[in-house]
């Protein structure tokens, strides 16, 4: 299909710095990827072009599509095309010395990350108030504020404090040779503002510069693509300030303004035609999101026939609507034959997907629940990951701090602090320092003498995954007492035995793996970079079940957006705290991942810590097109049509569950 004219000035506009105001399912994507070849095809060299996305999973899409456009261009090099954060850590690859960091350097992850901030605070902190530090630490860091700046723009206590655990934990993190997700950013937008010359290197090196989901970019984010891009303002931002549903996060829609404020010169193209949605569900998108206030005005328009009224019902609980939901699903599964994969319930909390899952559970109907907690985020299987990794690599220091406490042995943060001091001096690992006759002198006996055992435990592993991976997964629980850690720090026997379960499955996955693969345990490190990072969140021909902030960039054909009611959509912290753009913001998401059906439900009585509580319908059902909905119990005529049709469709469907 050919590119419409707003999307084809948007490929070949390149004279200077671009925003492409791209609507719900208006082509983004398919522009980035076009403009990649058109900038190929005018000369630029693709490894000269970098496009910045938020997830890898946006990343690994956007390569295939424009891999296949260039690879009928030819040429041997690709344009990098990847996440912030891993634009981040190329940059601190290459550029590691000006950062103070040795190769090698390791990335905490959100969990060593929280692990580190508890370390920092009094004994016996609770959780929400390291969770509430931890995120002033990171706000600090996605303002690019380091921790002096933090200190100084302090205005509370809780500030302070925050600051001045920054101020810690940046000093612990230089001792690990180690940086967090933040200072993927952070770290590098502080080179390139304080050094013309490290700035002019990397314009050179990434002549054009696209980002897509510009409204989600942070002021860190934006300060960085201000840093690379420079004055020439070689760059297309693509973005809908629609769609800034981040401010949690730190997204700031209000980088869109920022934009033309800093490129006079910026050009604005708008994207309006929508290749997703009928024409009905369209228009009450543009009617819910136009009582929004806009800095570009834009309307998304659809060549898409009507299609069905959008239905709204009314459910006396919760229950009954996530019946009434699964029912209908149902029906129109069995009256369509459509798939299981193009249905969606979509909610605003994750506390909502209970009922749904008891509804779908009783009708038989399969289910893939988006946002549940990953095999491989669990602790213990991560836990394991870190003993495999620091076996494959002794200079895993990220590796190191975590088995190194799992089981928990005699070495406490100011050991593990001086042991990462002596590690720099010495320009090793942590590792390889833990192994050093010299280092465990400069330490305390009881720590030097715990470090030596671990390190011990490791070697007498390293040679047992000489033999092959099922030797070393057979020794690994007993020659580390996980076992034991595992059934000391459960709170019951049916927890201690469902984690050793996870532990057993990661286990038999390895071996299996080894045996498929042949390759054994020397190709370790690659199975494992392999098994935590590739995408396994395969729904198959399931329903989706996700919150309305998982669900942006995807689109179904029937979508079922369940408790449209105040209190919950909108959210009743956005009510009471004046975040209702956002929230409206999160309903037009919702509405706009429906490609043809699209109901709508909400529940009259909610059950409440034990108290029953009447809801309103969401105010901001009142703003869509009375015309375009067909609300349940208001036609009786159609009800009773509807009634007979459903009937019929919930026979068929028992019929084909029992069987002959």
């Amino acid at each position: 299909m050919a590119l419409n004219p707003a999307q084809r000035e948007a490929v070949h506009h390149t004279a200077g710095p671009l925003l492409v105001l791209a609507g719900a399912g208006s082509g983004k994507t398919r522009v980035i990827t076009e403009k990649i070849a058109h900038l190929v095809r005018s000369g630029l060299r693709a490894e000269k072009i970098t496009a910045i996305t938020f997830t890898n999973k946006a990343a690994r899409e956007m390569r295939e599509r424009a891999g296949k456009l260039l690879r009928t261009i030819g040429g041997e090099h690709e344009p990098v095309i990847c996440t912030f954060h891993a634009l981040g850590l190329k940059f601190l690859q290459i550029e590691h010395a000006r950062a103070g960091l040795r190769r090698g350097f390791s990335v905490f992850d959100a969990d060593d990350s929280a692990g580190l901030v508890k370390e920092l605070l009094p004994a016996g902190t609770k959780n929400d108030a390291v969770d509430a530090i931890r995120f002033l630490v990171s706000k600090a860091k996605n303002e690019g504020l380091a921790p002096e700046a933090a200190l100084e723009a302090s205005r509370t206590a809780r500030e302070e404090q925050a600051a001045e655990v920054y101020a810690a934990y940046q000093k612990r993190l230089a001792a690990f040779n180690a940086v967090d997700f933040d200072d993927l950013i952070r770290v590098p937008l502080a080179l390139l503002e304080s050094d013309a010359e490290l700035a002019g290197g990397w314009r050179e090196r990434i002549r054009y510069l696209l980002v897509d989901e510009y409204q989600d970019t942070n002021r860190a984010q934006y300060r960085l693509l201000k840093a690379l891009a420079g004055p020439r303002g070689a760059f297309t931002a693509v973005g809908d300030d629609d769609q800034s549903i981040y401010s949690w996060r730190g997204a700031e829609p209000e980088n869109l303004r920022e934009l033309s404020r800093d490129y006079e010169t910026l050009r604005v193209i708008k994207l309006e035609q929508n290749y997703r949605c009928s024409a009905r569900i369209l228009r009450a998108a543009n009617a819910v999101i136009a009582q929004n206030a806009h800095l570009f005005e834009k309307k998304l328009w659809s060549q898409h026939p009507d299609g069905p009224p959008i239905r709204v019902l009314e459910c006396k609980d919760d229950t009954i609507e996530a019946e009434k939901v699964a029912a209908e699903i149902s029906h129109v599964a069995t009256s369509t034959k459509a798939p299981w994969s193009e249905f969606a319930v979509l909610y605003r909390g994750n506390f909502q997907a209970k009922a749904i899952e008891k509804a779908l559970r009783l009708l038989r109907i399969p289910y893939h629940l988006t946002g549940g907690q990953a095999f491989f985020d669990r602790a213990e299987v991560k836990d394991l990951l870190a003993w495999l990794r620091l076996i494959a690599n002794p200079d895993d220091d990220a590796a190191f701090l975590r088995a190194v406490v799992a089981p928990k042995c005699d070495v406490g943060a100011t050991t593990l602090e001086r042991l990462g001091e002596l590690a720099g001096g010495a320009h090793v690992s942590l590792m390889r320092a833990a192994s050093s006759a010299h280092v465990l002198k400069q330490l305390s006996a009881r720590p030097a003498s715990a470090l030596g055992g671990f390190a011990d435990r490791v070697d007498r592993l390293r040679g047992i995954a000489g033999r092959g991976m099922d030797a070393l997964a057979d020794a690994l629980l007993a020659e580390t007492g996980y076992e034991a850690h595992l059934r000391a720090n459960a709170p019951d026997k049916a927890m201690f035995e469902r984690r050793l379960a996870n532990v057993g499955e990661l286990l038999e996955w390895l071996k299996e793996g080894a045996r498929r693969s042949g390759d054994g345990v020397g190709d370790l490190a690659a199975q494992l970079a392999i098994l935590t990072n590739a995408d396994r969140d395969d729904p198959g021909n399931a329903v989706r079940l996700m919150t309305l902030h998982s669900a942006k960039g995807l689109e179904f054909r029937h979508v079922f957006l369940i408790g449209v009611e105040d209190g919950t959509l909108p959210h009743e912290g956005g009510i009471e705290e004046g975040r209702l753009e956002e929230e409206r913001r999160l309903f037009y998401v919702g509405i706009t991942r429906a490609k043809q059906h699209l109901v709508l439900s909400y529940a009259a009585t909610k059950t409440r810590f034990g108290e029953v509580v009447r809801l309103d319908p969401s105010r901001f059902l009142a703003e869509l097109p009375a015309s375009d909905l067909r609300w349940e119990g208001r036609d009786p005529v159609a009800d009773a049509v509807d009634r007979d049709e459903r009937k019929k469709s919930h026979l068929d469907r028992l019929a084909a569950l029992l069987g002959p």
